[in-house]
């Protein structure tokens, strides 16, 4: 059985491992361009989990799976300006970033999503336009495509959206 818990320090080593193994299996699938230069960096882990936004996903004794959630009015800046699309609302909203699994459980994206919609019932989320098994889940999962929206670097996203009603 999967559950979802806040991260601590003593799980960063755990978390990395699941990190690295997302970044391999991103590779493994075409996905040269997201996750490069040592992103997300132990740094950038520690400082999610000191913000208390950082979750693990258990099965049983192991930690299989990690992402950052936050919520709130204004959560994501980058999300301020969206292309070729616009968001379904402008209500309050939860994001979703750094979801990783190490591959070694099945339902770690569905887990993940599962615990959020838990907290909120508006989530938007994205994902580098080649990375096609998030996507897939995205919608599969019942997210609807919004648009382009452009993170710190620069670079283009994906971006989605779910309400629930």
């Amino acid at each position: 059985m999967m559950t979802i818990e806040i991260a601590k320090p003593e799980h960063l080593n755990n978390i990395m491992q699941v990190i690295d193994a997302a970044r391999n299996s991103m590779r493994a699938n075409g996905n040269l361009s997201q996750w490069i230069n040592g992103y997300p960096s132990a740094d950038v882990i520690l400082n999610d989990i000191n913000q208390n936004i950082g979750y693990i996903c258990w099965n049983d004794t192991e930690i299989v799976g990690y992402f950052s959630f936050l919520k709130g009015d204004n959560p994501e800046p980058s999300y301020n300006i969206i292309d070729n699309g616009k968001w379904l609302n402008n209500e309050p909203y939860g994001v979703i970033h750094r979801l990783a699994s190490n591959g070694k459980a099945k339902g770690v994206a569905k887990a993940c999503f599962d615990y959020c919609f838990t907290q909120i019932n508006n989530i938007r989320v994205d994902t580098n336009n080649n990375n096609l098994p998030m996507q897939n889940f995205f919608k599969k999962y019942g997210f609807t495509y919004c648009g382009i929206i452009y993170v710190a670097d620069g670079s283009p996203r994906d971006a989605f959206q779910m309400v629930l009603k």
